[in-house]
């Protein structure tokens, strides 16, 4: 009797322990959790792609890509082998990833400079060819959706378009943007494509619109007229990056957004990081504020990433409206209770059953 107490007592301290852990994972921002699906802008990172298609080497981060563009330059006889070699070597030794990237795309591009036509374009399609098969853990994108539904934004530096594959599944009206295309962009950027994915590098099934390294994107940063409503972005809206590494060192993003958009630590964005390392990531952390952005764990192990965005998800689309809560012109209830509403506007002589009613989650709508 006495051994099984202590079992129990062992299995019960045992569950408790693994509760806390789940619940010390499970905490969540006050100051983003609470924002508006509308005040949020998404910045698709490779750990996204990564998490809903691990079986494709490519989209697991920028390193694997590149590797994968160069084999597949190997196979279509697109690149010297001595070519091959040495960007094989450049991929294991060079920190900057980006770098190698622009001179492998630089290199199976025209000798004028122009980036069109390219092999590279016909190696990422090799790459990512038959997407929609490979989609094994939709639970991110399932997120991002219901996010898009409340009016988040979303773009991306991804070349994949694996969102807008299974968003047309579910019957979602997705539409795949890049910078090249200046009304798109503006009608974007206003709020007028909600099911709208800015690909900021543009997309691997449109040569046309792929901005592939610095030059391809001076149209954009030269008009006002287009930075003035990105910048706007920057300033107004929360971006929260979702399997971003990289996104920050990428010259198009540090372009549109970072170099230009002055006194960023008054602002406030979000970033959702793997904690391998406690130093790492506390240093980060530090370093972030200072760009405005609050850097966040999701926790130590990589499989934790698509259920935290899941539950990050349910938190900020349970935040109430401020339009639930307007009554009139001039009056917001706060938390005022559904009887208290219709005593308010039946004190105003206001017809209550016409203007505020009660949906089946209890949200009050007018």
């Amino acid at each position: 009797m006495l051994i099984l107490l202590i079992l129990g007592s062992e299995m019960d301290s045992s569950e408790q322990s693994t509760i806390r852990s789940e619940q010390k994972s499970r905490k969540f921002l006050k100051s983003l959790i609470r924002k508006q699906p509308r005040d949020l802008l998404l910045v698709i990172g490779t750990g996204v792609s990564a998490a809903v298609a691990p079986g494709i080497p490519a989209l697991c981060s920028w390193r694997s890509c590149i590797e994968a563009v160069i084999e597949a330059a190997e196979q279509l006889e697109v690149l010297h082998p001595g070519d091959v070699a040495e960007f094989r070597k450049k991929v294991i030794k060079d920190r900057d990833l980006l770098v190698v990237a622009h001179d492998l795309i630089r290199k199976m591009s025209p000798r004028t400079g122009d980036t069109k036509p390219n092999f590279f374009q016909d190696c990422l399609m090799e790459v990512f060819d038959n997407l929609e098969q490979h989609i094994q853990n939709p639970v991110v994108l399932q997120s991002i959706l219901r996010l898009m539904e409340r009016g988040t934004m979303v773009l991306t530096t991804n070349y994949d378009n694996l969102l807008e594959i299974f968003g047309q599944q579910q019957g979602k009206p997705m539409e795949s943007l890049d910078l090249k295309d200046k009304d798109k962009v503006l009608q974007w950027a206003r709020g007028h494509i909600k099911y709208g994915v800015l690909h900021i590098h543009g997309l691997y099934t449109d040569p046309c619109g792929m901005v592939l390294d610095s030059s391809g994107y001076k149209d954009v940063t030269q008009d006002p007229e287009v930075m003035e409503v990105l910048q706007n972005l920057y300033r107004t809206k929360s971006f929260l990056f979702l399997g971003c590494g990289e996104t920050l060192r990428d010259q198009i993003f540090q372009a549109l957004f970072l170099y230009t958009v002055k006194n960023k630590v008054d602002l406030e964005h979000y970033m959702l990081v793997l904690k391998e390392n406690e130093d790492h990531f506390f240093k980060l952390q530090a370093d972030m504020l200072l760009h405005g952005i609050k850097v966040v764990s999701y926790g130590d192990c990589f499989k934790q990433f698509p259920e935290y965005v899941q539950d990050l998800t349910a938190q900020i689309c349970k935040q109430r409206s401020p339009d639930a809560d307007r009554v009139d012109s001039t009056t917001l209830l706060g938390t005022s209770c559904v009887d208290c509403a219709k005593r308010k506007l039946g004190e105003n002589g206001t017809d209550s059953s016409k203007r505020i009613k009660q949906s089946d989650n209890g949200i009050l709508t007018i």
